[in-house]
């Protein structure tokens, strides 16, 4: 579904990305794991379009995102954003429907929205609400409800769980395996909480020095050379 071939990136004279390769399948569900400042950000912005990159491609259905092709693509990502970044001025509804009320009418738009609204576990009530009567974990809910909103076949998470105590991280975390298992979306989650990594993801990429040091099933990641001192493993005596 989606694939990157020997991305490079660099702002000024720091190398960001020194030729990043991935390739995430139709329905499978990848996090990109690594330390602060290694890129995760800014391989999601690559694969966006929203930076430009030095060098390597990016592509979609294994064709190349040209400008035209982008487009198509846009039109059939969501996304669910760190903090959520919901419009102050418009309330949950609105945010939800945000993407759908460019071209369906607000009434049908509203009922959409409740009923992805639903699905994340927030009832009708919450709908007129505006952004700053949520709590945390809600605001996280409404975001993922939009990321879901207009039933994209791309959904990108970006740290996911961050700011949320263990508990509300993990129904987040349980929301997203779920949304990703029933609608059979592709799904590419840049996280650091491995919690998330363990229920959220399919395969698992480190993300070090600018390159993949290690991209392989979830369930191998305790064996794996490359993730011992990232997650803290000791070799067993």
């Amino acid at each position: 579904m989606i694939e990157t071939r020997g991305l490079q990136k660099s702002f000024g004279a720091k190398r960001v990305l020194d030729g990043v390769s991935l390739r995430v399948g139709q329905g499978e569900s990848l996090c990109v794991i690594g330390q602060s400042g290694t890129g995760k950000s800014v391989l999601l912005k690559c694969i966006l379009g929203l930076v430009g990159t030095d060098a390597g491609q990016v592509l979609w259905q294994d064709q190349p995102l040209t400008p035209t092709r982008r487009r198509a693509f846009m039109a059939r990502f969501g996304m669910l954003f760190q903090s959520a970044a919901l419009f102050d001025s418009l309330s949950v509804w609105q945010n939800v429907a945000f993407r759908l009320r460019q071209r369906l009418p607000d009434a049908e738009a509203r009922a959409i929205a409740i009923d992805k609204l639903a699905r994340v576990g927030l009832g009708p009530e919450t709908a007129d609400l505006m952004p700053a009567e949520l709590s945390g974990g809600m605001a996280k809910r409404a975001g993922l409800a939009r990321a879901i909103a207009d039933d994209p076949a791309v959904i990108f998470f970006d740290e996911p769980t961050t700011g949320l105590d263990p508990i509300r991280a993990r129904r987040i975390n349980q929301l997203i395996r779920g949304i990703v298992t029933e609608t059979g979306a592709t799904a590419i989650t840049i996280t650091h909480d491995m919690g998330s990594v363990r229920a959220i993801g399919d395969r698992v990429a480190l993300l070090q020095d600018g390159r993949i040091a290690w991209d392989g099933p979830v369930a191998a990641m305790a064996e794996a050379e490359p993730l011992r001192g990232f997650l803290g493993l000791t070799e067993q005596p």
